[in-house]
This record gives C-alpha cells, sequence and structure tokens, in this order.
C-alpha cells in the first residue's frame, strides 16, 4: 500500500472517528466497511491503530474481526497471536481461527499447543477444530499425536462427520498406515468429494495405484462428481501402471467438466504424458497455458530428462533464463540429471557457477546431483571436492559420492567411505547398498560382495530390488561361479529382468559353460524375442565350442525376425554445442545450446 493511499485512508477513518464516539454500536457499520475492504496487514495495522484510539478494541465481535483477518493476510501468525494472547475474552470460533492459522501458515507445532490449551481452558473442539489439528499431526510426523486426537473425536461424538474423517484418512495416508486409512474410510456413513479424493490420494501416495484407480471408480459409479483436485490425485496411478487410454479418458473428462485449464491439473497431464512416453503431447500442452508456474516448467523439463531428450531440457531450461522464470532446485536437478546423461561438463561446469550465484550450495540433494555428474563426466577429484566441502552430508550426498567411487572401479574408496558414513551415525538405505554392490562388482571383490548383500538384509532389513541382485549374479558370474549365480537367480524375491540374464549369459560365454547358458538364452528368449543381443551372444557361445549349425540356426533367424543392434553412437561437447557420431556416418548432426 503506498504512503499517500495510506495518508488518505487516515483522513477518511479520522472523520468516521470522530463520530464513532458517539454511536452505541460503534462496531457494525464503519469500521467493517473498512476491514472488509482491507487487503494488506500495513492496512490492518492502520485500522487497528484507529481502533485503539477510539476504545473499540474492547469489543468482542471488532477483535475477532480483526484476528480472523490478520491470519488470512499476514504471511506467519505473530501479529494474530499478539491480538489473540491479549483478548480477555475468548470463544471456540477464536481458537479455531487461531488453530487453523497454524495449520496453514505454521509451524503446526503450535496448532497441536494451542488444541491442548484450548481443552485445558474449558473449551470443547468441534467439527471445525478437529480437520485442522489432525492435518497438523500430519504435518510434524505426528503418528502417536494424531492417533490421541483420533479418539478425542470418537470421544467429542465427531466420528461421523465427513471432513473430520476425511482429514484422518489423509493423516493415516501420509504415515503409511493403510489399513488405519481403510477403517476411517469405511467408517463414513455419508461420503463427498473431499472424502473420495482423500481416499483416492492415500492409495497413490502409498504407490497402491491399482486400489485407487478401484476407488475412483467406485466414486464415479456413486454418482459423486470428480473434481480437478480429484483427477489429479488419479493421473499418477494412470502413469505409473501404464494407462494410457484411461489417462486420455480422464483428459477428455476434464475437458467436457471444463477444467482442462486448471493450472495444477494441466502440470499433472504434462506429467503423466511425459511418463507415459508422449512428450510431444506434454509440449502441447505446456505451449498451450497461458500462465505457466514454475510447476508446469519444471514438469516439462522432468518429461524431456525421463524420455531421452536431455538436449531439449537443456534448451527449455536457456529459454527459462531468458524470460527470467524464477526457478528452484527440482528444475536445476533436472538440468543436473540431463548434464550426466550427456557428458555435458562444460555445461555442467557452468551450471554450477550458477548454482553457487544463486545460494543453492547448501542444498543437498543439489549437490549430490553434482557429485553425480562429475563422477560420469570422469571428474571424481571434483566430486570428492563437493563432498569434503558439504557442511551437513545426510544418506543421499554419501550414497552418491559412494557411487562415484564405484563408477570408477575405486572399491577401496567407496568401502572406506561406508565404514566412516556408519561411524558418524548415517544409516545406510537401498540406494547406498546398490553403490556399494556395484563397487565390488566392478573391482571383483567377492567375499566383500557377499558380506555387503549379507549385512543389507541382516543388519538393515531391506528387501534386495533388481538393481541389487543383478549387481550380485554379476560379481559371482565374472568370478567363474556361475552355478551359484544360477542359484542366486532362481532364489531371488523380485522377478529376474533381461539384465540379469544377459549378464549370466555373458559370463556363460567367458567361461564356454554352454549347458547353463542354452537354459539361461531360453529364458531370455521367452522374456524377449525381439532383443538381439541375446541371439548374438547364444551365437558366438556355440562358435566358441565350434557347434557351427546352431551358430548358424541363431543367426537366420535373426535374419527371418528382422533384428536389428541400434547403432553405436557417441556424443561431443564443443563450442558451445553437442555433436553426435553415428557408427557408419560420414557427417553428424549438431545441437548448439545458445
Amino acid at each position: 500500500m503506498s504512503a499517500n493511499a495510506i495518508r488518505t485512508l487516515s483522513k477518511k477513518i479520522e472523520k468516521i472517528g470522530s463520530t464513532i464516539l458517539i454511536r452505541t454500536n460503534y462496531h457494525n457499520l464503519p469500521f467493517n466497511c473498512f476491514l472488509n475492504s482491507c487487503n494488506s496487514l500495513s492496512h490492518l495495522k492502520l485500522i487497528h491503530a484507529l481502533i485503539i484510539t477510539t476504545g473499540s478494541h474492547h469489543s468482542f465481535l471488532l477483535s475477532t474481526k480483526l484476528l480472523t483477518l490478520s491470519s488470512t493476510l499476514a504471511s506467519s501468525m505473530d501479529y494474530a497471536r499478539k491480538l489473540f494472547d491479549k483478548m480477555p475474552q475468548r470463544d471456540v470460533f477464536l481458537w479455531n481461527t487461531l488453530i487453523r492459522g497454524y495449520a496453514d501458515l505454521g509451524p503446526c507445532h503450535e496448532a497441536l499447543l494451542l488444541y491442548k490449551s484450548m481443552h485445558h481452558d474449558g473449551f470443547l473442539p468441534d467439527n471445525y477444530t478437529f480437520p485442522f489439528v489432525v492435518r497438523s499431526c500430519g504435518v510434524i510426523s505426528g503418528l502417536k499425536e494424531g492417533k490421541e486426537v483420533h479418539c478425542n473425536v470418537i470421544k467429542n461424538g465427531f466420528d461421523l462427520d465427513v471432513f473430520v474423517q476425511s482429514a484422518l484418512v489423509s493423516m493415516y495416508a501420509q504415515f503409511e498406515e493403510v489399513l488405519d486409512m481403510e477403517i476411517a474410510f469405511g467408517e463414513m456413513v455419508v461420503r463427498n468429494i473431499v472424502s473420495w479424493t482423500a481416499m483416492i490420494a492415500g492409495y497413490v501416495q502409498n504407490r497402491l495405484f491399482s486400489e485407487g484407480l478401484e476407488i475412483f471408480r467406485e466414486m464415479v459409479r456413486s454418482g459423486t462428481r470428480p473434481n480437478a483436485i480429484t483427477l489429479v490425485s488419479v493421473l499418477p496411478a494412470c502413469s505409473s501402471l501404464e494407462f494410457l487410454i484411461l489417462g486420455k479418458l480422464v483428459y477428455a473428462y476434464a475437458v467436457k467438466v471444463g477444467v482442462d485449464s486448471d493450472v495444477s491439473l494441466r502440470n499433472s497431464f504434462i506429467a503423466f504424458y511425459g511418463k507415459c512416453g508422449n512428450v510431444d503431447v506434454a509440449r502441447l500442452l505446456f505451449n498451450g497455458m497461458a500462465d505457466k508456474s514454475l510447476v508446469s516448467w519444471n514438469a516439462m523439463l522432468a518429461a524431456y530428462e525421463q524420455n531421452n531428450a536431455e538436449r531439449k531440457a537443456i534448451k527449455l531450461f536457456l529459454r527459462m533464463l531468458c524470460e527470467r522464470v524464477e526457478y528452484d532446485y527440482i528444475t536445476v536437478i533436472s538440468v543436473i540429471s540431463a548434464c550426466t546423461s550427456l557428458g555435458a561438463l562444460g555445461f555442467g561446469k557452468w551450471l554450477h557457477e550458477l548454482i553457487k550465484r544463486k545460494g543453492f550450495e547448501t542444498n543437498a540433494l543439489i549437490m549430490s546431483a553434482l557429485i553425480n555428474m562429475y563422477a560420469k563426466c570422469g571428474c571424481i577429484e571434483l566430486a570428492k571436492d563437493i563432498f569434503e566441502k558439504l557442511p551437513d552430508r545426510n544418506v543421499v550426498s554419501w550414497s552418491s559420492i559412494i557411487g562415484a567411487c564405484a563408477y570408477h572401479g575405486h572399491a577401496g574408496d567407496a568401502l572406506k567411505l561406508f565404514s566412516q558414513m556408519k561411524k558418524e551415525g548415517i544409516k545406510p538405505n537401498g540406494f547406498t547398498f546398490t553403490a556399494l554392490l556395484t563397487a565390488c562388482r566392478h573391482s571383483g571383490l567377492v567375499e566383500e560382495g557377499r558380506r555387503v548383500f549379507e549385512s543389507m538384509t541382516k543388519d538393515y532389513s531391506i528387501v534386495p530390488c533388481v538393481k541389487q541382485c543383478a549387481c550380485v549374479v554379476d560379481l559371482l558370474a565374472r568370478a567363474g561361479c556361475l552355478i551359484e549365480a544360477y542359484e542366486f537367480v532362481q532364489n531371488m524375491r523380485v522377478a529376474p529382468d533381461l539384465d540379469i540374464w544377459i549378464a549370466l549369459l555373458s559370463a556363460c560365454k567367458i567361461y564356454n559353460n554352454v549347458e547353463l547358458a542354452e537354459l539361461v538364452a531360453e529364458k531370455l528368449f521367452q522374456l524377449d524375442p525381439q532383443n538381439v543381443n541375446s541371439y548374438i551372444l547364444m551365437s558366438c557361445i556355440y562358435a566358441q565350442v565350434e557347434r557351427w549349425e546352431d551358430a548358424a540356426r541363431l543367426k537366420n533367424l535373426i535374419g527371418e525376425r528382422e533384428l536389428k543392434k541400434p547403432s553405436g553412437q557417441s556424443l561431443v561437447e564443443a563450442n558451445q554445442g553437442f555433436h553426435t557420431f553415428l557408427a557408419g556416418l560420414r557427417s553428424q548432426p549438431s545441437w548448439a545450446i545458445q
């Protein structure tokens, strides 16, 4: 608010103030008129000052209105809290207003403290109190407190209130307490769009995508009309299950009901089409947005990065800079990832300088991404330098530097870093063990690899994923322990993928184990009959043992099925551009970054 506007308002209020003193009902008309038009905290403070000078601040209704406005106009609850603390008279509405303010603006633990003080002062919470208290429990990761509040909900007779129950559904979803979430939803007598959406989002957040879609279908069958927030919750399930047709139907429905222009929903559609590999459609949606938010730009960058269109991702980022779009750490991580995939060291160094100027050097995720980029671009010393300068190291940064050492074959350094990490009290996660197993695999450290894998499952109760199993299989197979590797695959908790069988078949070629190779090749032919590498590898194994007819048979199959091996390519960064060289071509396409 400008100084002239404030002076004008002061003169008008002074005239009103002179007449207010003779009014019996002074809080009703004059101040309400100004309070209702108030749109900033400075404006509100000016009106509040006049209210005090006229003695009207003793009015409970006027004070209530001041507190309500201060909790919505300010960026923090400081001013509202001062008003509340000085009020001699309070009611449930006032307590709810302050609790809601803290739930919206934070810190959320204050909402819980107020809830307890409310009880202590003899005020009973109502159906407006509980949703904000429950939400605050979710934000502060207070499962115990959340269950205590749930007990109070039942005690106070609000267990059938649809908004309270919806808040409980969302809270239990945040804590991954799926059973409690389902119980809360199942106990609802009446369900509205809020409760249906909360349940769909709860399943999707917990990666129970099929269940989330089933609830969506049930909601539609019940006659409840989905809104934009519902569709935003459904789309991640469609993309994760690769239900492209269903996602397109959701988009058609959004257009039909007129919510397709909603920015959050449009961003979700960009992310959906990106994850389903339809980058061109995602870009059309992005280009069609009149008002692009930062989330829109980040969603488009992620879509390019996920679909091996790293050059376009970098080009889009440069456009962001030209248009002076404010970017955040998510933007930067996507661009670093694109540089990593391209091996664009020069652009990566330039981006690092940009990160320094932006003040992002304290962000652990960005610095971990830089460690990974420098390592994969061949600059392990730069990666180590970044790690050494980190003020606070978390599991992500430790895993990144261990992975960097693994990538360069420095298994000894990786194992030493792991020991140091444990001494500093950092608990390793699945990514840490993947990096460690990769280090053992590249250096042929069989016994160390066995110990690391055993520690992962026994000491940290981490269920092995496909990548970790692939490391173990490749480690054993390369060391000549082919039978042990095959038995390991047979006993895996997760289904082995193509890479695992290829690693085993490659080892069979090294050690001339034709019998095992035939078993593995059969699995590969069933898993992916169009993968030419399996046929070529098995044909070479037959040729090594002079089984020429079998080798010729596989080569004929390659021709009959028209299987082709992708052309090899290399990328060179030079003169502010990227140049791609394809095997067998004399010229190459290029793409300039400026």
